[in-house]
């Protein structure tokens, strides 16, 4: 049997493990026990993820789990000055957040050298026989090199999510996961996700409905249309009574591989845990700081809500908002709520959506419940919660822009907050501050097509400012682009009563009662149809 190396190598680093000596280019230093043993344990598990508690069960002596966590940190810190490392851009030593850290150079073993044969008995506990140790440093070379040599993503990149492609045959995956994985990724400020709004506007443009299913290709495309860089693709299978959960980010253009990783879940119950634990992992590999990353990641479960159920109930409301509207989605979010009373970001949808059909009463309901809730969900959603809350509830608008300049500051790519702030500062009559708010909606989410409200809030910004031709600017520039909405044509009806021409009126009014006829006959259609399946 091979004898364990006394000596690896990594970059210009040789570590002796018998003697706890480390040297570079000729320069040679002695390790603290702490720092050598947890260096020792990773460069004997390359590539590998080693754990926080593996650690502790291995190395540490203190029973006290605050002596732990602090010396473990202060010892890893020292590691890093001593290699010339860094936490945010790693070379050797890539903390995985909440889970532990890994080692991501090549390690190779230097031979034993003569005369030291008798030594092989002090040699420190290495775990990996020297051959062991040399393939799998061969593996992560060529499993994790590669990638890392891809430019990661900027906080000028914009990412489009696929559908998660569900091996597993449960139906209570689908769609769940891919809203999970949207929760998650959305806390970051760094990144910045295409809104399923401007996917569906895209879909459109390409020939397909909204709402249609994004697998790999179609993905792509709605990527190179939207003029992101990345597409992030995901997958779960079953894998005897355990899941696997794999995620892939792929830059659209170029098809190079950004990054790709896997998580295990123990079953259905720990799936939304590994999902986290993945989503978290790929933020750091798309160039999220680590500092970030640790501020800005709220656990899914605290996020959202631990039950699958209610989370499919709450992603296919999502999901219909988006192609059908409120009304539609509205029984998908009271389910969600029956299925978890303490799910905040439903109620926060329940509330917007009464207060979209004058329901004041039950959308401050909706809006109170989900402030009591608030202390345990992300960064970004307590933005969301409190913005509700000071307008349906307290009514107290300056709170509300409080809340939304600082929202702002946090998540400077995020067109809600501004959207927010415009309507806001159009409740205080303060038009001048409304328009600059709802034209920089209209710049963050630029695309061949954009929602009809922000054309509306746009031109009646500049009707209230008495800029009736550029009113007429905006109106046309929908018009162009193809949006459609009996809210565009009633901005439009209002900017012709301003100008006195009843002629414009009468023709949208028409145009109007026709756009309800269609939609009427449709319905009709649909239910004759499923009363004929019926009988």
């Amino acid at each position: 049997m091979p004898l364990p190396a006394h000596t690896v190598r990594f970059g210009p680093f040789e570590l002796d493990l018998s003697t706890a000596e480390l040297r570079n280019n000729g320069a040679t230093s002695k390790l603290a026990e702490q720092p050598f043993q947890i260096l020792a344990e990773l460069v004997q598990h390359p590539g590998e993820v080693v754990t926080r508690d593996e650690l502790r069960q291995r190395l540490w002596h203190s029973d006290t789990f605050v002596d732990f966590e602090y010396g473990l940190n202060a010892a890893v810190k020292r590691l890093r000055e001593v290699l010339g490392d860094s936490a945010d851009s790693p070379r050797y030593i890539e903390t995985i957040p909440r889970r532990g850290y890994r080692f991501i150079a090549a390690v190779t073993e230097a031979p034993l050298p003569a005369g030291l044969e008798a030594k092989k008995n002090n040699l420190w506990k290495v775990a990996v026989p020297a051959a062991v140790l040399l393939l799998a440093a061969l593996i992560a070379g060529w499993l994790f090199y590669p990638w890392r040599q891809v430019r990661t993503l900027t906080d000028k990149d914009t990412i489009v999510l696929a559908d998660i492609d569900n091996k597993t045959g449960n139906p209570v995956f689908d769609d769940t996961l891919k809203q999970g994985l949207s929760v998650q990724l959305e806390q970051s400020p760094f990144l910045a996700l295409v809104s399923e709004r401007r996917v569906n506007e895209t879909l459109k443009l390409m020939g397909r409905p909204a709402g249609d299913r994004l697998t790999p290709e179609v993905t792509r495309e709605v990527c190179q249309r939207t003029g992101s860089k990345a597409m992030l693709t995901g997958s779960i299978a079953g894998l005897g009574n355990q899941y696997v959960i794999g995620l892939k980010a792929v830059n659209c253009n170029t098809g190079d591989t950004l990054a790709e990783l896997q998580e295990q879940a123990a079953g259905k119950e720990a799936v939304l845990k590994a999902l986290d634990a993945a989503a978290v992992s790929m933020r750091s590999k798309l160039g999220e700081s680590l500092s970030s990353v640790e501020k800005y990641a709220t656990p899914l479960e605290e996020a959202t809500t631990p039950s699958l159920e209610a989370l499919k109930a709450y992603s296919l409301g999502r999901k219909t908002e988006y192609a059908k509207g409120g009304t539609a989605a509205l029984p998908f979010f009271k389910r969600a709520v029956e299925l978890d009373p303490n799910f905040a970001m439903a109620q926060v949808l329940m509330s917007v959506v009464h207060s979209d059909f004058n329901e004041a009463g039950r959308a401050a309901e909706c809006a109170r419940r989900a402030y009591e809730l608030r202390e345990k969900v992300s960064e970004r959603e307590r933005f969301k919660i409190d913005s509700r809350y000071y307008d349906a509830v307290t009514g107290e608008l300056e709170k509300v822009v409080q809340n939304g300049e600082l929202w702002q500051q946090t998540y400077p790519r995020d067109g809600e907050s501004y959207k927010r702030l415009g309507l806001t500062y159009a409740k205080l009559g303060n038009w001048e501050k409304a328009l600059e708010e709802n034209r920089e909606v209209l710049r963050l989410e630029a695309s061949d097509q954009c929602a009809v409200c922000t054309y509306v809030n746009l031109g009646v910004d500049y009707m209230s400012l008495n800029r009736l031709d550029e009113a007429e600017e905006v109106f046309n520039q929908a018009e162009e682009r193809m949006v459609e909405g009996e809210f565009l044509l009633q901005g439009s009806y209002w900017l012709a009563f301003l100008r006195g021409d009843t002629a414009r009126m009468a023709q949208l009014v028409s145009a109007a009662m026709a756009s309800r006829v269609r939609k009427n006959c449709c319905w009709q259609r649909k239910r004759t149809r499923k009363v004929g399946t019926a009988s």
